[in-house]
């Protein structure tokens, strides 16, 4: 393979596009997964099943059977129980257990409603979540997650089962075609008392469900990442391998061309003016210092990071850093 990744033309019938997704969509994810299939087994990291490196504490071994005691064997596997009945000594026998549970938290906010070409944030967050779910369908993983928005939150969990990939991949779909009946976000109510909108809601929310071992991806722009959201993915990612998909738009990273352009939200519409060269240089500048405290952040943690634009393929995004991370 060329060290130049080169962007396949077939791919764009996997790319979506507009500011809704729809569920066959995020079905056809699947042929674009296996697009990446065999460069993610070939170039897996530590030779393990799946993308990560295993954080798992532990032997990460499942019992399989009872043997013979052999010369060599460790004396701590002796089952003393088979041992006391047969009259002969008799180890336990383990094989290496290669399923890991995937997560995937999935930011529907209103914050993601957002996009000025090719397609919404939070659509192309809807896309990054399903081409890593069904990888880990196919995988032979078990996967779950966490789809949130202003209001309420669902929580799948984990199961290796194509059922269990339909249910969270319909709970992204509902919450994605929730957004366009969002009018005036500051008037949102959560649904629950409890709830409390943002990531570190999100990501208490997905302790429960994660077990030491497991792959946890999160979508998300990181708008509302702050010290809570940082400390529960700092816990999470000390037993378990964290990956942050960044979803940016490239009107976010720097304004147009000098001009006026109409801009809206849905309800109300405005202008936006960018003669002033002196607000252009800042608003890059305000851009690349929140990237670079959001890699510093993840850096320190030890998680990594995917950054996804917008206006390129999916696809082709996530062959890219596979290939960079392998």
């Amino acid at each position: 393979m060329s060290s130049k990744l080169q962007i396949d033309p077939q791919h764009e019938r996997y790319q979506s596009r507009g500011a809704l997704i729809t569920l066959q969509q995020l079905l056809v994810q699947r042929y674009a997964a296996k697009t990446l299939e065999y460069l993610a087994h070939t170039r897996s990291i530590a030779g393990i099943s799946g993308l990560h490196q295993s954080k798992m504490r532990g032997r990460g071994i499942d019992f399989e059977e009872f043997r013979p005691y052999q010369a060599g064997d460790d004396i701590r596997l002796i089952d003393w129980r088979v041992t006391a009945r047969t009259g002969k000594p008799f180890t336990k026998v383990f094989r290496e257990e290669r399923e890991r549970p995937v997560i995937i938290a999935v930011d529907q906010t209103h914050n993601m409603f957002f996009g000025s070409k090719t397609a919404f944030k939070s659509v192309i967050a809807a896309q990054v979540a399903a081409v890593f779910c069904w990888l880990a369908i196919d995988n032979g993983d078990r996967v779950g997650g966490l789809v949130f928005s202003d209001v309420d939150s669902s929580l799948v969990r984990p199961k290796r089962s194509r059922r269990s990939a339909l249910h969270l991949l319909n709970q992204v779909y509902l919450y994605n075609q929730a957004l366009q009946h969002v009018k005036d976000p500051a008037a949102l109510t959560p649904v629950d008392s409890d709830f409390k909108p943002g990531l570190a809601h999100a990501l208490g929310q997905i302790r429960r469900i994660t077990k030491p071992g497991s792959t946890l991806y999160v979508v998300s722009d990181f708008v509302t990442l702050d010290d809570k959201a940082l400390q529960y993915l700092n816990q999470l990612s000390r037993h378990n391998n964290v990956v942050c998909c960044f979803i940016y738009d490239a009107l976010e990273e720097s304004l147009p061309v000098p001009g006026i352009y109409s801009i809206t939200d849905g309800g109300r519409k405005g202008a936006l003016n960018t003669h002033s060269n002196r607000a252009r240089l800042r608003y890059r500048e305000q851009f690349k210092e929140r990237m670079q405290h959001l890699e510093s952040e993840l850096d320190r943690m030890q998680v990594r990071l995917i950054k996804i634009r917008t206006n390129q393929l999916v696809v082709e995004q996530i062959r890219e850093w596979i290939a960079k991370n392998s």
